[in-house]
């Protein structure tokens, strides 16, 4: 009698052995069985995006000039950056902001980020100034860059205010090892614009910086500074938009721009694409995006999760692929490559009457 029991036992377990290993191959070649196997997403999952998320202790505040705070950042192991990137700081409220670091590539252990108190602005500089205090905890993604130092044979800055952060590291490396550069910083005041002593040290030889503080002489003269510049000369801006339009339209034949925005850009007037619908198509549902209203907001009635930060259409964070239709790009961030299959939907629109989303 025992060994019929025993023969079933060991009958039933070697088939629950053989069916669970068959469910796991079934499973591996298809992650979301019983469902057909998708493509991996890409939406989410860019280049520009794909980067760890970290907590940092502040381990340092300070005041670097008018309504202008430097928080460095400490913790172990952080990637090594370039001069020009930038973090995003995911703010106590949700928010998320990007930084410039302005601190020394070459430390391994901290970074170091300034903003200025805009106080019409939408709530993230009040945030940094009045929450983040020595001994608080940060979470951070980054570093990035789209704003890196290129290789040239001269080179030309103009910065406005706190736009000087992620040209600083810039001056530094190129100060270092002995190369052509010239320095166009304007501000409101000489004590509204950060690391001005030690700007106007690195460039004491050869009279290359040149400080326009408004209340004493008015704004900076971007033509005149890009007037005799040589070919081959890379011009790099980063400031208000009145200035980077001036650089923009100033800039000589054979030289190359760079910019770097803290705010959108603005439309020229473009009219509005009117209404139109999005398909979500690995989530399978239709949103109709109304005349007036960003792709982001009326997807995030239906994901509230979706990932987005400027809403301005500068910061690349709520990048998404398209699948179907065409798109009107309202941005200056994508490149030409990335046009062709994705956009930032916090912007951008589409030309016809449907679009599909890989959400």
């Amino acid at each position: 009698m025992a060994l019929p029991r025993l023969c079933t036992a060991v009958l039933v377990a070697g088939t629950a052995l053989l069916t669970r290993r068959a469910l796991r191959r079934r499973i591996a070649r298809s992650p979301l069985w019983p469902m057909p196997a998708l493509p991996e997403p890409v939406s989410g999952h860019s280049q520009r995006r794909a980067t760890a998320i970290r907590r940092l202790i502040i381990t340092e505040r300070a005041s670097v000039a008018e309504g202008v705070v430097q928080l460095q950042l400490e913790g172990p192991a952080l990637p090594r950056w370039q001069p020009g990137a930038h973090l995003d700081l995911v703010l106590p409220s949700g928010l998320v902001r990007q930084y410039s670091l302005c601190g020394d590539p070459d430390d391994p252990g901290t970074y170091t980020v300034a903003t200025r108190l805009v106080a019409d602005g939408r709530g993230g500089s009040r945030e940094v100034h009045e929450q983040l205090q020595e001994g608080a905890e940060i979470e951070v993604r980054g570093p990035r860059n789209r704003f890196p130092l290129v290789e040239a044979e001269a080179y030309v800055f103009v910065a406005g205010g706190i736009g000087i952060t992620p040209v600083l590291p810039m001056l530094r490396a190129l100060a270092a090892r002995g190369a052509d550069w010239r320095l166009l910083y304007g501000g409101r005041s000489r004590g509204s614009m950060p690391f001005l002593d030690e700007i106007e040290k690195l460039g004491a030889e050869g009279g290359r910086v040149t400080v326009v503080a408004q209340d004493e002489a008015g704004h900076p003269d971007a033509v005149a500074v890009l007037a005799d510049i040589a070919p081959g000369t890379a011009v790099y801006c980063c400031g208000p938009e009145p200035l980077m339009a001036a650089v923009t339209a100033a800039l000589p034949e054979g030289c190359t721009l760079h910019l770097e925005r803290f705010s959108a850009v603005g439309d020229g007037g473009r009219a509005d694409s009117g209404a139109f619908e999005v398909e979500l198509h690995r989530s399978g549902r239709t949103v109709r995006v109304a005349a007036g209203q960003s792709v982001l907001a009326a997807v995030r009635t239906e994901l509230p999760n979706v990932s987005y930060s400027c809403e301005q259409g500068f910061c690349g964070t709520c990048q998404q692929r398209v699948l179907e239709g065409e798109i009107d790009h309202r941005d200056e961030l994508l490149t030409d490559d990335e046009r062709g299959d994705s956009m930032l939907i916090c912007v951008s629109r589409c030309r016809g009457g449907r679009l599909v989303l890989d959400l």
